[in-house]
């Protein structure tokens, strides 16, 4: 049997209609895997988006190790795909990110977990290659939940090897 895996990309949401989000899909625990856990929107950076969870009965965790280094980002903020790939397969290779690929399996195989990262789109961002990994060793259903205050649809959207599904809220 698979378990789900769900991801999740906070841009354009605001904190309230992420946690709706969570609750409805219902998360038990959000693997937060960028790099550098700070944003400018409020309510996402590690300690007051920790606390919002905690106040849901949400768990938390930070994989830094699983985080798009700053030369993938920059990559990817060039539209450089090629290089923003380049950059993350040698980063997850290393024993950290392989560490905490493991670390975040063995969490989403204990309870209803979600891969946060900023961009919206799965396409655009490092989770997508996460999920994929963890899908390997450990044979997870991945499914991207997008956040938005206008639709409730979902659609199955084949990307690469694994299915994702977009949840627009």
């Amino acid at each position: 049997m698979h378990r789900t895996l769900f991801t999740i990309g906070y841009e354009g949401a605001e904190i309230s209609q992420f946690l709706e989000t969570l609750r409805e899909c219902g998360i038990q625990h959000v693997i937060d895997i960028r790099d550098v856990p700070v944003s400018r929107k409020r309510g996402f950076s590690k300690t007051p988006l920790a606390a919002e969870l905690a106040l849901s009965g949400i768990g938390y965790s930070h994989l830094k190790a699983l985080g798009d280094p700053k030369p993938g980002r920059d990559a990817m903020r060039r539209s450089d795909y090629a290089a923003f790939l380049k950059v993350y397969e040698s980063h997850i290779a290393t024993d950290a990110a392989q560490a905490a690929l493991h670390e975040a399996v063995n969490l989403a195989k204990k309870n209803a977990s979600v891969l946060l990262c900023f961009e919206r789109s799965p396409k655009e961002c490092h989770r997508t290659i996460v999920a994929a990994e963890m899908s390997q060793i450990a044979l997870f259903e991945i499914r991207n939940v997008g956040v938005s205050a206008q639709s409730r649809s979902l659609k199955n959207v084949q990307t690469g090897a694994a299915t994702l599904a977009h949840l627009a809220i």
